[in-house]
């Protein structure tokens, strides 16, 4: 017998002890023990996790662990390693990064590519055909000009100036070689991979975890997360969808997820006010211009956090028809949160029931 059916069996003991006493001590035990017994059952206890937070790619990472004896240090040395190694890879803000060096590449020429950034590139340029070009990598110098990179821009761009960008962006200026290890630039392309490296970050600090024999984890960097098995409780991994106000941490909705991934891209805290014109911080690649739609935000379930990192950007330009519409042709988990004269509404696809948790 477990010590917590012993201490069930002692509340029952002193329940019968106390069966003469008077009733207003008897109503106030009874509840007492209604609340033991609320509190502690014979189920199975939570079991152990451990924490890891960090910080990476501009932003924070949050890792747990469901599992006895983990060394809490020498993993979080694993996750930052491998982290500081990526962000060599990727990042725009590290002039010495791969990514940097290919920007600065010759254009014409092959470029040698590790594994990590080559597999990037290339989901980057898949996802950019099945949006039809709404997920576009080297759409950053149309995000500069409008205020939304290093430098705030405060005159709003003429439609010429915004022609001539748009000669230079454009994901059919990359290409990747068959075999995944080069890549070249046709013109004078400045790939960002920020809509897709935390989630792919996601994803390898997961396979990290994996390789090391866990069975239960939940990774998370910059509100892009995976989660394997259960959590502490047994159950499957609840995750709250932000709602959309300008004060963090309210929630929407919640979602019961188990081996999957989820990302959010939303347009309601990032935007530039000029002149009484609002402009959202989503830029169309095709167009040039900010994004008009009522699309808040979307959040997508899949696979790889990669791929719903790079799913939920792409949505976020096409729109809520568009991105519904692909969603139920394609079998994808799409949750929407639209504004319809002042109110917020919810739309998701059919195959995003299965993770509403009611």
């Amino acid at each position: 017998m477990t010590i917590l059916c012993l201490m069930i069996l002692v509340v029952k003991l002193l329940l019968l002890s106390h069966m003469k006493a008077r009733a207003l001590r008897r109503t106030s035990f009874l509840f007492f023990c209604t609340l033991l017994f609320s509190l502690f059952s014979c189920s199975p206890a939570p079991k152990s996790q451990v924490k890891i937070t960090g910080s990476t790619m501009g932003t924070s990472y949050h890792v747990t662990v469901v599992a006895d004896g983990v060394d809490a240090d020498g993993l979080k040395a694993q996750i930052d390693a491998l982290l500081l190694r990526i962000n060599q890879q990727m990042s725009t803000y590290d002039s010495d990064s791969e990514l940097m060096q290919f920007n600065r590449s010759e254009q014409g020429k092959p470029f040698e590519l590790s594994p990590e950034l080559a597999f990037v590139l290339s989901e980057s340029q898949r996802i950019n055909l099945l949006t039809q070009g709404a997920f576009d990598v080297t759409v950053g110098p149309l995000v500069n000009r409008w205020g939304f990179g290093p430098e705030e821009e405060r005159v709003i761009p003429a439609a010429e100036e915004l022609a001539t960008i748009l000669e230079n962006v454009g994901a059919k200026w990359l290409s990747i070689s068959d075999d995944g290890r080069q890549a070249i630039r046709r013109r004078p392309i400045f790939v960002d991979l920020s809509a897709i490296a935390k989630g792919f970050g996601v994803d390898q600090v997961a396979e990290l975890l994996r390789d090391e024999g866990y069975l239960n984890y939940l990774v998370e960097i910059g509100g892009e997360l995976r989660v394997k098995g259960h959590n502490a409780l047994g159950l499957p991994w609840r995750i709250a969808i932000e709602r959309p106000n300008l004060a963090p941490g309210s929630v929407q909705a919640a979602i019961a997820l188990l081996n999957r991934s989820v990302a959010t891209s939303g347009s309601y805290r990032n935007f530039r006010d000029v002149d009484g014109e609002r402009y959202s911080h989503t830029i169309n690649p095709v167009t040039g211009f900010p994004v008009a739609h009522n699309l808040v935000s979307v959040t997508v379930v899949t696979d790889t956090c990669a791929e719903a990192d790079a799913f939920a950007t792409g949505f976020s330009v096409m729109g809520p028809e568009a991105s519904l519409a692909y969603a139920e042709s394609n079998n994808m988990a799409i949750f929407m949160l639209t504004e319809v004269d002042g109110r917020v509404v919810e739309r998701w696809s059919s195959a995003f029931n299965q993770y509403l948790d009611d």
